[in-house]
């Protein structure tokens, strides 16, 4: 089974840049204290890694 994390944005993509904003879509964030379970690979913590202003890894599940 594979590792996962659950990923919430806890920051509002509002006068971001839009780089920012992508990233959140792609993770799958749209919407403030959403979470999402995403799996723990490294181009996942790399995204999270880049807007840590705006989300927060909740629990990571393995």
């Amino acid at each position: 089974m594979a590792k996962t994390i659950v990923v919430k944005q806890i920051g509002s993509p509002i006068r971001r840049p839009a780089v920012q904003r992508q990233i959140l879509v792609g993770l799958g964030l749209n919407k403030m204290h959403r979470t999402r379970e995403l799996e723990d690979t490294p181009s996942i913590r790399g995204m999270v890694n880049k807007v840590p202003h705006l989300v927060q890894i909740v629990e990571e599940r393995g």
